[in-house]
């Protein structure tokens, strides 16, 4: 294959994979629905190998399951499954924030993190439940995660933290962007941001043990977020890929 059509077939492959993750995540593909090759591509107007290809990248982030008898499905997410991807989540977390301890951050790299913490504790309008300030929490607390994962200096390690966060509910800022409508965002959002410094204190004294528990306790509060959010539908439709989860109650 050429140089210039590989690029052509690989720039394919993404824009049908990210058309189908949006129609995925809103909801516009439901539930159990099957997907066919030749239906998306005629829903996409894209050729056959780039669809094929980005329906199997689709399933490799958990979002589409493979069909014995051929095609695709969109998965569903039990509270129970979401649970699991979070712990999960906390657990590579942990070994990111063990390694930076126990192998030694240099200084610079951490005043980042640290320049992370504060400007996440210069934010206005968190408490009285600002969409603004909390879309701005979203883009702080997924940089300050970023350079969290980071600081391990492990590839590996990147890439296993990379698929446990393709679920856009098992990430670290999943279930935030729903606090701006529940009344208790603000003492999660505190108790949140003193996890980030003790975070940050036990990787900088080296404390590999007591970062590794601070990350998996600290990715535990998407538990908590998950379970106030099923109260309070209208805060469930602000969480990317609502769509996909089984709600109590709902069959």
């Amino acid at each position: 294959m050429a140089e210039g059509e590989f690029e052509r077939s690989v720039s394919q492959t993404m824009k049908a994979q990210l058309a189908l993750r949006e129609l995925i995540l809103s909801g516009a593909l439901r539930q159990g629905e099957r997907l066919s090759e030749l239906a998306v591509v005629e829903r996409l107007g894209v050729s056959r190998t780039p669809v094929r290809m980005a329906l199997v990248r689709l399933e490799e982030e958990g979002l589409l399951e493979a069909i014995p008898s051929g095609g695709f499905a969109v998965k569903a997410f039990s509270e129970s499954d979401i649970d699991d991807a979070i712990e999960i989540r906390g657990a590579l977390e942990g070994l990111a924030a063990r390694f930076a301890a126990e192998r030694g951050v240099a200084r610079g790299r951490l005043a980042e993190l640290k320049d992370c913490l504060a400007e996440i504790d210069a934010l206005k309008g968190l408490s009285d439940g600002s969409e603004e300030s909390f879309s701005d929490y979203v883009r702080l607390n997924a940089r300050f995660h970023a350079l969290l994962h980071a600081l391990a200096d492990s590839p590996a390690l990147m890439r296993q933290i990379e698929r446990a966060c393709a679920l856009p509910f098992a990430s670290p800022s999943g279930f935030v962007q729903a606090q701006a409508r529940l009344p208790q965002s603000r003492f999660i959002l505190v108790l949140a941001q003193d996890q980030h410094r003790c975070l940050v204190e036990a990787i900088e004294n080296r404390e590999g043990e007591r970062a590794d528990a601070l990350a998996r306790e600290h990715a535990r509060l998407a538990r908590r977020n998950l379970r106030l959010a099923f109260r309070d539908p209208s805060a469930l439709d602000l969480v990317a890929g609502a769509a996909l989860i089984k709600r109590p109650g709902r069959h």
